[in-house]
């Protein structure tokens, strides 16, 4: 009797204690901080690995198998990433996302087909360059979660560096050291900080180039990722997509992140600089809004001829995969999709993260509705964010004004400027929710809000204009008087832009910018990134482009550069200092010169290649 008393106890401490360990993971905890319910039964999860026939896993027949992350960096925190398996393979189980459970809950049956043998796994934070550990834990995963583990290390130094690395408890099967860096105090003075700029990163239509060069030349605090990280599709070629199929299932989106994450270029980005993210359309479906996408609807007919899931399904299956293989925070949902958020980088700067897809988005450009769209695109009812996301970005602009930070950066999926084309207007961008971008523009007016950047991917191209409220005030195209701010859209790192050669895509350029008051520069033809300087007297932002995406190479091409000066609410003339490599830019000159450094050799050299993506039609 005693010996059953005894084993008794030691099961529920060893249960406790695992239960602890658990919880070290935070891709067991629900999305919300209201509903913690929605997280998975981690005392049930604990107790699975006390059943007679688990047998553990030996540490040689484990690797991490994507390396490491971080990201979302708070001034005394930050999330760590990785994924520890027995094989590259994802879980092929829907049980997390199956079932008669609430929308978005992570928990579904008991997990009978998952596996019996958790892995531990230690980690440790270490001051830049030392072997002081400052910060440690352990936590344990499964295949529940298809083996990815993500921790919060805390207790660290504001805008300090620190590197960091997991070990498989009790052995010397360790991951990659990575190094991360925290964000400064809100009040704090900061001198200067760097912001590199991405988005639009398709796996089978380039090598992840930008990626590798911001990496070595690690001139940016942080990475910003402005969403089509991953894509959808079921495109051919050498990097054809895995699985080889349009993503529905949890399995198929947790597949495609892993391949994506089988990246050199990006394994080495995500290794050394701590990523703030967005999700654009492609981490769901192309063209996406609240109630469907281009590719799926929620009506009978999309039903059957669409991969047989509902739009809700479809959707809940690749955000839990995305928050399981990204290193972002869960923040609060509020029973939806949120992922918008704010950082405070000390007195310098806001970046407000804005979700203009997935959130509350009122119906977009289907391609089979585009009249519809343009007879209500300026109806007052239509939102990009919904009236809570909407409320809240306001909110946030006038409190970031109102604390004296200098600068305010929005984190935006795609164009806000009104940018006419040779079609007219776009629906699937601000131009199809006219009013939804004049209510924000009124804000920033209304309330004397200077020194507003926007930022924008999605489009594939490089697009830098003045903000300014078209019609309702006064603004001279030549000088930049009367805008409000400035937008800086970034090209794709791999997806394609302008599908041709570069003379015609500098004509294309000059078009757009001669037919757009606001359009100061714009070039199709190069992939790549930008990096945002940012101090107290002026914002810097100079762009970059790989010469091709259609291998992996290491040549990393200036395009143009960029000042606004801190009160002035536009771009510094003679625009880009009146000469540009690459595009068009109003009042100035292209001057080519292909003279492109090697990041690997640091030497610089007269580059130009044929073909800039690789094929995927075979």
């Amino acid at each position: 009797m005693v010996n059953l008393v005894l084993l008794g106890i030691a099961t529920e401490l060893l249960a406790g204690f695992a239960a602890a360990t658990f919880d070290g993971n935070l891709n067991y905890a629900s999305p919300s901080r209201r509903h913690s319910g929605l997280g998975i039964d981690v005392p049930r999860v604990s107790r699975r690995s006390l059943k007679r026939g688990a047998i553990a896993y030996r540490a040689e027949e484990l690797n991490f198998t994507h390396g490491v992350a971080s990201g979302d960096p708070y001034p005394d925190s930050v999330i760590l990433w990785t994924r520890v398996a027995p094989s590259l393979e994802s879980d092929t189980s829907n049980v997390t996302v199956e079932g008669t459970v609430p929308l978005y809950n992570h928990d579904t049956q008991t997990y009978i087909n998952a596996d019996p043998s958790p892995i531990c796994v230690d980690w440790m934070v270490f001051s830049n360059g030392s072997e002081d550990i400052v910060s440690s834990g352990q936590a344990y995963t499964t295949s529940d979660i298809d083996y990815t583990i993500k921790v919060e290390a805390t207790g660290l130094e504001p805008f300090t560096t620190y590197n960091y690395q997991f070990t498989i408890c009790g052995s010397n099967v360790a991951s990659p050291l990575g190094r991360t860096k925290t964000a400064p105090p809100a009040d704090a003075d900061v001198s200067e900080l760097r912001l590199a700029v991405f988005s639009c990163s398709n796996y089978p239509n380039g090598y992840f180039n930008a990626y590798g060069n911001a990496a070595r030349k690690d001139e940016q605090d942080y990475f910003i990722h402005l969403g089509d990280y991953i894509y959808e599709g079921n495109a051919k070629g050498e990097r054809a997509h895995e699985p080889p199929k349009y993503l529905f299932s949890l399995y198929d989106y947790r597949t495609r992140h892993g391949q994506y994450r089988s990246d050199p270029d990006l394994q080495l980005a995500a290794q050394n600089f701590a990523w703030i993210t967005t999700w654009d359309d492609h981490e769901v479906s192309d063209n996406g809004y609240r109630d469907g996408a281009s590719g799926l609807n929620n009506t009978e007919q999309s039903f059957l001829n669409d991969g047989r899931v509902s739009v809700d399904q479809r959707k809940m299956n690749a955000v839990r995969a995305y928050f399981e293989w990204m290193p972002i925070r869960q923040t609060d949902l509020d029973d939806n999709l949120r992922i918008w958020r704010s950082f405070q980088m000390g007195n310098l700067l806001d970046l407000i993260v804005l979700d203009t897809r997935n959130y509350d988005r009122s119906i977009t450009d289907l391609s089979w509705n585009s009249e519809y769209i343009d007879l209500i695109r300026n109806d007052a009812s239509r939102s990009l964010m919904g009236s809570h996301q909407e409320n809240w970005f306001y909110n946030q602009l006038s409190r970031s004004s109102e604390r004296g930070a200098t600068w305010r950066i929005i984190g935006n999926q795609i164009i806000f400027s009104y940018i006419t084309e040779s079609y007219g207007l776009s629906g699937d961008n601000w131009n199809g929710y006219i009013a939804n971008r004049n209510r924000t523009l009124k804000h920033l007016y209304d309330n004397n809000i200077s020194n507003t950047i926007f930022l924008a991917g999605d489009s594939h191209q490089n697009w830098v204009s003045d903000l300014a409220w078209l019609g309702e005030k006064p603004y001279n195209t030549e000088t930049g008087d009367g805008a409000i701010g400035v937008e800086f859209a970034g090209t794709a790192v791999s997806s394609t832009g302008y599908n041709g050669l570069i003379i015609p895509a500098r004509t294309a350029a000059e078009t757009r910018v001669t037919n757009n008051d606001v359009l100061q520069w714009q070039d199709g033809y190069y992939r790549g990134y930008f990096l945002l300087t940012v101090t107290p007297e002026k914002l810097e932002a100079r762009y970059y482009g790989s010469p091709s995406v259609a291998s992996r190479n290491s040549w990393d091409l200036p395009l143009a550069n960029f000042t606004v000066v801190a009160g002035a609410n536009k771009l510094s003339r003679p625009v880009a200092g009146g000469s540009v490599e690459a595009g068009y830019v109003r009042g100035g000159d292209t001057n080519p010169t292909n003279v492109t450094l090697n990041t690997d050799t640091w030497k610089w050299d007269i580059v130009g290649y044929d073909q800039m993506y690789i094929d995927t039609s075979k």
